[in-house]
């Protein structure tokens, strides 16, 4: 629509401001630095040729001329008015050469500026093309190897590292749609059975009924280990000194007896939040006595080992290749054996590994001499604790 006299006024642009890039203030300083070496090498020049003793050394023959003054060593320099044009001259041509070659010095370093900017440019445009679509791009820097190629290895270092966990993440959240969705197809499969079954008498809806409260709490399970998951990467949220041996002590009071456990519990005072360092043990000691064989032993240490504190979980059961250990701690990963699938939602590694990470703590695991797992978790030394511990 045009524009009438009843119209308020379109505001005018504002002027651009003057974008102090990095190329103008390397050019800035390059001609800066050009112009004070040329004027301290021309104040040099000239202080030079203006010190210079103007007084001419004649050597005459013995005795004195007639027709010079009796002080012959020594004459005055008579061209003094000429010495002073000279030396004017002189400063003159070279100001004017100093500020061509200051104007040249600035244009080249514009240009030589922008030359090694170059690949900070091919990095910013490329940056800003990707995104979580394309995280698998890489900046790619060529040239020498200098700062500029670090920076850009480091900076695809990043991507990848993204990219890993974008992928993970999108992982979790299709393997947990899953885990969730298919209890619930379950549960509407039998209930779908149950309604069209017109012979269906109270025995058969109970059974039912139980099946589903069964599927129901497998689900509550399911989304406990996730919150606890959750809670986990978020990281710690508390910290009280705490004993490793007393939360191991709790946690196998309430264990089921499926097989022998063998304890171990010596004094292991760190530094953590209880409830995951609680969750931590039960969900080793839940792993130690699911995935066993019948007659098995589970072995459950606590400890100082070089002035750290040191949980260890052995147990038997089937032999676990090393190469398939490190994925088991991922989350949804479960160890299939010729029995068929292990019971379990394939969390309860991951919780460990997520609430080692949050408590700084390493997590060695390998496969033990007769099956099953050997898995030690190294917290760091709680000075606190430990003075607690030996002020006792």
């Amino acid at each position: 629509m045009p524009v009438t006299a009843s119209d308020p006024a379109a505001p005018s642009p504002a002027p651009r401001r003057l974008r102090w890039t990095v190329r103008l203030r390397l050019t800035l300083l390059y001609g800066a630095l050009f112009l004070v070496s040329g004027a301290a090498l021309l104040i040099i020049t000239y202080v030079l040729v203006a010190t210079r003793d103007p007084q001419i050394i004649r050597k005459t023959t013995p005795g004195p001329a007639p027709w010079l003054p009796h002080d012959t060593d020594r004459l005055p320099d008579v061209g003094g008015e000429q010495r002073k044009a000279m030396l004017k001259q002189l400063l003159t041509q070279s100001g004017i050469a100093l500020a061509l070659m200051s104007a040249v010095s600035v244009a080249l370093g514009w240009l030589m500026a922008g030359r090694a900017l170059r690949p900070v440019r091919t990095m910013a445009d490329k940056a800003r093309r990707i995104s979580e679509r394309n995280l698998h791009e890489r900046l790619a820097v060529g040239g020498p190897d200098d700062e500029l190629k670090d920076l850009g290895d480091t900076f695809d270092g990043l991507l990848g590292r993204l990219d890993t966990a974008f992928t993970t993440q999108r992982r979790f959240v299709a393997n947990a749609s899953h885990e969730l969705r298919t209890p619930l197809t379950l549960q509407r499969a039998m209930i779908e059975v149950a309604l069209a079954d017109p012979a269906a008498n109270a025995e058969s809806l109970r059974t039912v009924c139980e099946r589903l409260l069964a599927t129901g709490e497998r689900q509550e399970h399911l989304i406990a280990a996730l919150l606890t998951l959750a809670r986990s990467q978020r990281g710690l949220q508390r910290r009280e000194d705490t004993d490793l041996a007393a939360i191991a002590e709790a946690v196998l009071a309430e264990q089921a007896a499926q097989v022998r456990i063998d304890l171990s519990l010596a004094p292991a005072p760190t530094v953590g939040d209880p409830r995951l360092l609680e969750s931590l043990v039960t969900n080793l000691v839940d792993n130690a006595v699911r995935h066993n064989v019948p007659g098995g032993w589970a072995r459950v240490c606590t400890g100082v080992r070089d002035g750290r504190p040191v949980l260890r979980v052995t147990n038997s059961g089937p032999v676990i290749p090393h190469e398939r250990v490190e994925a088991l701690f991922q989350p949804f990963q479960r160890f299939e054996t010729r029995a068929g699938s292990p019971d379990g939602h394939g969390l309860g590694m991951s919780i460990v590994a997520a609430v080692a990470e949050a408590h700084s703590a390493p997590v060695t695991a390998r496969p033990g001499a007769e099956g099953g797992l050997d898995i030690t978790v190294t917290f760091g030394p709680a000075a606190r604790a430990l003075e607690g511990a030996g002020g006792e």
